[in-house]
């Protein structure tokens, strides 16, 4: 009687070539996935630039204070022209005008150090004039009363600021010329005459009338 080899030493062979491969496989997966942790460990972390930014909504004509602003990291892309990095380039400045919370800061919302040294007591407001044409004839230094008319009625105009000195003319930012009409002059005025512009300036048609 013919007796037929058992297959179970092939078997085992086929099995421990298999476990081999899986083995060597496994290996390999390992050795891949340490060279990836420590690429990722290599690799600095992307670059950034702290910009200072307002940290809350501020309004214009008021000296900034460190409470108002914040510093937050910005992919150096999207970091704007003339953006401020530190706190003390802006604190004790002025914005020019409203400026919401996040927005960063920059040179071209603030105006210069200094423009109030001559006029003690004073704030510096910003007032937007209806005739973009008569702020163009203004300079910095001349003297302006301000008139407020109600568009809506027919009284006469009435002075709200009597030879409010001219201190800044700021230049239209080119996100702000389509939107709004007139023009920005920055008048330095007593606190009490800074908030009654301030609430016309909402709802009247203010004017400047040039005087020596």
């Amino acid at each position: 009687m013919t007796l037929t080899p058992r297959p179970l030493p092939r078997l085992r062979r086929l099995r421990r070539a298999l476990l081999a491969r899986r083995r060597g496989l496994a290996a390999v997966c390992a050795g891949l996935a340490v060279l990836v942790a420590v690429q990722a460990q290599a690799s600095p972390p992307p670059e950034r630039v702290q910009v200072l930014v307002a940290a809350h909504d501020l309004g214009g004509g008021v000296p900034l204070r460190a409470a108002d602003l914040a510093t937050v990291p910005f992919p150096p892309e999207r970091v704007p022209a003339g953006a401020l990095t530190r706190a003390a380039a802006a604190v004790g400045r002025t914005a020019v005008g409203p400026v919401r919370e996040g927005e960063p800061i920059t040179d071209a919302r603030l105006l210069a150090s200094g423009l109030l040294d001559r006029h003690p007591g004073a704030v510096a407001v910003p007032v937007r004039i209806g005739d973009r044409d008569a702020v163009s004839l203004l300079h910095v230094g001349d003297h302006v009363d301000v008139l407020a008319a109600d568009p809506q009625a027919r009284e006469a105009a009435v002075t709200v600021a009597s030879r409010a000195p001219v201190v800044a003319l700021p230049a239209a930012r080119s996100v702000d010329a389509g939107l709004q009409s007139g023009a920005l002059v920055v008048l330095a005025v007593p606190r009490d005459v800074a908030a009654r512009l301030a609430g016309l300036g909402v709802s009247q048609f203010l004017s400047v009338v040039l005087v020596r």
